[in-house]
């Protein structure tokens, strides 16, 4: 059962950036995913498939 998510949503991955969060905002949706690290500003992008198996849970949707 895929999570929901969105543009602009805040989530937790199921391991933490080296910057010690593991809270990120969803700056772009499509075939990959970009997201930003909400502590340190840093961004990275993945494919849908891979993001969905990292995701842990949506925060705040």
């Amino acid at each position: 059962m895929p999570k929901e998510y969105k543009l602009g949503s805040i989530v937790m991955m199921k391991k933490p950036h080296p910057c010690e969060s593991n809270e990120w905002e969803i700056i772009r949706v499509g075939a990959d995913i970009k997201i930003k690290c909400c502590k340190c500003g840093r961004a990275i992008m993945m494919p849908r498939v891979e993001f969905n198996k990292k995701l842990k849970k949506v925060l705040v949707y």
